[in-house]
């Protein structure tokens, strides 16, 4: 049941992350451009540690929760 309950949880943030970092108008990116500078591409470096793999982390527990795991 933790699984299931965690890969849910993290399937469902990292999907929320990602709709709002790609979605135009939601996050407004030469604002951020401008904000940092030369360190910008770590904005890319935070979405696909927080979008993305957060997905696929959520996705992992919900295989190992329906393989019978836990």
């Amino acid at each position: 049941m933790f699984f299931l309950v965690s890969g849910l949880f993290l399937l469902g943030l990292g999907g929320l992350v990602s709709i709002l970092f790609w979605v135009p108008g939601l996050v407004d990116r030469r604002k951020l451009r401008e904000l940092l500078g030369p360190r910008y591409p770590m904005v890319y470096l935070v979405y696909s540690a927080n979008g993305p793999l957060l997905v696929l982390a959520g996705v992992i527990l919900l295989f190992k929760y329906l393989q019978g795991g836990g």
